[in-house]
């Protein structure tokens, strides 16, 4: 199948199924997109160029990725039931959308809900393990906050919004900005190939960054506090309090992925593991006694080399048939 089919295919299986009525915050495990689908849309979107305009303006499909700063509005010609935005920023960004105009029937079960994280397949990121706020108040509904909540910001460089208009010439229109985060934690990169160095100062929480690509993590530079190899538990790295992870999956919650590797204990790099999976996170878990820090880059594998890992006896776990 080639890369335009597929990606026809992810439009076609996206399915919204469970936003329904008047739910406090949206179900939405049959959401089909697939992560290839996911990023047929990103490809699309950050190959666009900004105009010479101030203010980058155009009109949204009903699926659809917003990488770009500006107003963007859709406009109904046909119900429009299951529909959703990807926003994504770099990852020092958090996402601000602002509704500039919203004329739909909120009472005839119209709704434009924004949700602080991405969801695909049913599967969130941030994890609820990961996020800072319950799930409940992930949502944001403006047909229950209007006026009094125009503009929405997420904890993360991702975004969605998700909406449902059930007459032609119902529209919107809102304006999506990127504003600065200094301690980035939850992070999906944009692209195959970079580096980051994530930091926790002192705070306990647990930060993940997502490569939705097959890659090869280096990790440079490892910095856990007071923690050296000779306190490694008994139990793993997770007794410890204070480590890295480094994570597989063909979803994005965090919690369902597979262990690649845990590390917890300080160390100069280089140290390198290649993934084959769909996604690939670098995790770190802090107990807030120390400023804990880890330093990676990390680069998109070659078609040869997936097939290499598939052929060895010891098999990525995402290869496998």
């Amino acid at each position: 199948m080639s890369g335009t089919s597929r990606a026809q295919l992810c439009f076609l299986l996206l399915s919204v199924t469970a936003l329904r009525g008047h739910a406090r915050f949206l179900d939405i495990q049959d959401n089909e997109i697939s992560p290839e689908g996911l990023l047929s849309l990103l490809s699309s979107e950050l190959k666009r160029e900004l105009p010479e305009e101030f203010v980058y303006r155009r009109a949204l499909r009903c699926l659809d990725m917003v990488a770009v700063e500006g107003q963007f509005t859709f406009t109904a010609e046909r119900p429009q039931l299951n529909c959703a935005v990807f926003f994504i920023g770099e990852p020092s960004d958090i996402i601000s959308v602002e509704y500039d105009s919203v004329n739909i029937d909120c009472r005839g079960g119209d709704f434009i809900k924004v949700f602080d994280g991405w969801v695909m397949k049913g599967e969130k990121f941030p994890s609820t393990q990961d996020h800072p706020l319950p799930l409940y108040e992930r949502y944001s509904d403006y047909c229950e906050t209007g006026v009094t909540r125009p503009i929405v910001r997420s904890s993360q460089n991702v975004a969605m919004l998700f909406f449902r208009l059930h007459q032609s010439g119902s529209s919107f229109t809102v304006t999506f900005r990127k504003l600065i985060n200094p301690f980035p934690c939850n992070v999906v990169s944009q692209t195959p190939e970079g580096s980051f160095t994530m930091i926790i100062p002192q705070q306990h929480r647990n930060c993940s960054f997502s490569i939705i690509y097959p890659v090869e993590i280096q990790i440079g530079e490892l910095s856990l506090g007071q923690h050296n190899d000779l306190k490694r538990s008994i139990f793993g790295c997770a007794g410890s309090g204070d480590f890295v992870e480094l994570l597989g999956g063909n979803g994005m919650d965090t919690s369902k992925m597979f262990p690649m590797a845990d590390l917890c204990y300080s160390f100069n790099g280089p140290a390198q593991m290649k993934v084959g999976c769909d996604n690939t996170v670098v995790r770190m878990v802090s107990s807030g006694k120390f400023v804990n820090r880890v330093s990676f880059q990390y680069r998109l594998l070659g078609h040869q080399e997936l097939q290499q890992m598939k052929g060895n006896s010891v098999e990525d776990v995402c290869l496998r048939a």
